[in-house]
């Protein structure tokens, strides 16, 4: 005999005289005579089941949908994950002690912003430098800097605080310190009130030439700079009196021969898909350069703007203003992250 399928419907406790409790509709409520043998998903939240009204199970064990609104001193503690987290006071990183005792000639040169550490040791070995009146031209000598008198060309050095700063260099500004023959040179922007150290241009632009200008007293950073081994990233944007061929964009990339040797730009393109318009990607410090090669290719540079320099740029900076640099600008410089 073939035996029948089993019903899928769940199986359901009896209750102690036997039968099977009365199935109620969804969302009937319980009366109080079977609430207790309802099934549990029946159950309100509020509602207590028959082994707790026995009193046996204290009141600290009970489930949370057990206790009443009234009851909530034992659950009034949130959960770890809910408590408000509030940090320990981090420890201020220790100042930088400063060097008070003997210190290198060379170093302590440098530090003044006058030279890099390798020029202080050509100036000492040529003997232009006295310390307490006496010519210094041996290498690695220590001075102390409270009490030796130090002098570059007779003039006294003093250490000073190490400043960094960026500009925005506009047109017709020479980029020297003193020029008798120049009207304006960009040292004329700088106000003496708010940077009252003396700081120098680290490289040049011509005065045609506008863009990101780098100031500072510092002469090792100064010196690694502008050091050829360092191929400090440098782009520029041209704008050119005629469309730029494909031929020409394809010899710029492949390099080309100026009198003072090969030179190849890192990267080139078009700007808004104007040919005249390029911006040009170098590593390359000589004089001009830039200008040089457009012109050995029959150009002629109408307007040059640097808009990049060893992770520099001119962003919120209108023509002739100038900032100092943020410290993690200067930690980025000092490491070499040119990129």
């Amino acid at each position: 005999m073939e035996e029948k399928p089993r019903s899928k419907r769940p199986y359901t406790k009896r209750s102690s005289d036997g039968n099977r409790p009365q199935r109620r509709s969804y969302g009937a409520r319980a009366t109080d005579e079977n609430r207790s043998d309802a099934p549990t998903s029946y159950r309100r939240r509020d509602d207590k089941p028959a082994y707790a009204k026995s009193g046996n199970q204290k009141q600290d064990d009970r489930k949370p949908y057990d206790r009443k609104p009234y009851d909530r001193k034992p659950y009034d503690r949130k959960p770890d994950y809910q408590k408000k987290y509030t940090p320990k006071p981090r420890a201020k990183a220790a100042a930088p002690a400063e060097e008070n005792g003997p210190v290198r000639l060379n170093k302590y040169i440098a530090n003044s912003g006058i030279c890099s550490r390798r020029e202080a040791d050509m100036f000492i070995e040529t003997g232009q430098v006295t310390v307490n009146g006496v010519k210094v031209t041996e290498l690695g000598t220590k001075i102390d800097p409270s009490r030796d008198d130090v002098r570059f060309n007779g003039q006294r050095i003093r250490g000073e605080k190490k400043v960094y700063l960026v500009m925005n260099k506009p047109k017709d500004f020479v980029t020297t310190m003193s020029d008798p023959h120049a009207e304006r040179t960009v040292m004329d922007l700088i106000s003496k009130s708010m940077c009252p150290e003396r700081v120098f241009p680290v490289g040049r632009l011509d005065k045609a030439t506008t863009g990101v200008l780098l100031f500072t007293n510092d002469g090792d950073l100064t010196e690694k700079l502008t050091h050829p081994k360092h191929e400090v990233r440098k782009i520029y944007h041209a704008t050119l009196d005629k469309n730029l061929t494909k031929e020409d964009f394809e010899k710029i990339l492949d390099g080309i021969e100026l009198p003072d040797g090969p030179i190849a730009a890192d990267a080139l393109s078009y700007v808004d898909d104007d040919k005249s318009q390029v911006g040009l990607e170098i590593h390359s410090g000589r004089n001009r350069i830039v200008r040089r090669i457009f012109e050995s290719l029959g150009y002629k540079v109408k307007k040059l703007d640097r808009v990049y320099f060893a992770g520099l740029t001119k962003k919120n900076l209108r023509r002739g203003a100038w900032r100092f640099l943020e410290e993690k600008e200067i930690a980025l410089l000092k490491m070499g992250a040119f990129e």
